[in-house]
């Protein structure tokens, strides 16, 4: 490779994840303006106060946590050449993302086996915040396993290798923040309700 083309690859590589960025710092605006919202409602006088988180959530943040530990060691496996490494780590990687999409829906069917649901005579608005801010975050825990998907199939198609990650690192970028953004959704549940 040509000095030319490593400077436009780099040029490129910084580009990509400035994007990302700005798209992740979008999303946490995003998130930022429902838990605003769901501070200001919490003087209203129907807002329940005693609402218990489901402990489904809790070992979801488990599952996240360890997903985002596996996804940093897969990225320094494929720096280190280690590819069957690598491929046993992103897999385990996969496998807790899909974990954590599961106990997140098991975490609601705990919240309506205790009769709180989404709308409705039933619904709340505390328990309508905590589906539609949870339902937004499963939603983009959803495109980062997609992007996980993508970054496997790369990864069987030998695109990364010791200098040449830049998709494993946007990849490992948005799971990451992904993780940030649970840990910060479940204390705030934990400490504002």
């Amino acid at each position: 490779m040509d000095l030319t083309q490593g400077t436009f690859q780099e040029k490129q590589g910084r580009a990509k994840k400035m994007m990302l960025w700005f798209g992740m710092v979008s999303l946490a605006m995003m998130f930022a303006g429902l838990t605003s919202a769901y501070v200001v409602s919490k003087s209203r006088p129907d807002w329940i106060s005693d609402f218990r988180i489901p402990t489904s959530f809790f070992i979801s943040t488990a599952a996240i946590l360890f997903s985002s530990l596996t996804f940093h060691l897969a990225k320094k496996a494929v720096q280190n050449g280690n590819r069957s490494k690598t491929t046993m780590l992103l897999l385990l990687t996969l496998g807790l993302g899909i974990a954590f999409v599961v106990l997140q829906f098991v975490g609601f069917s705990e919240v309506i086996a205790e009769g709180y649901y989404f709308t409705g005579s039933e619904s709340t608005i505390t328990t309508s915040f905590l589906y539609a801010i949870v339902f937004s975050h499963i939603v983009h825990v959803i495109v980062g396993l997609l992007v996980l998907l993508g970054v496997i199939y790369n990864h069987f198609k030998e695109k990364y290798k010791p200098g040449q990650t830049l998709g494993l690192e946007l990849g490992a970028m948005f799971w990451h923040f992904l993780d940030f953004l649970w840990v910060y959704l479940i204390l705030f549940f934990y400490f504002f309700r």
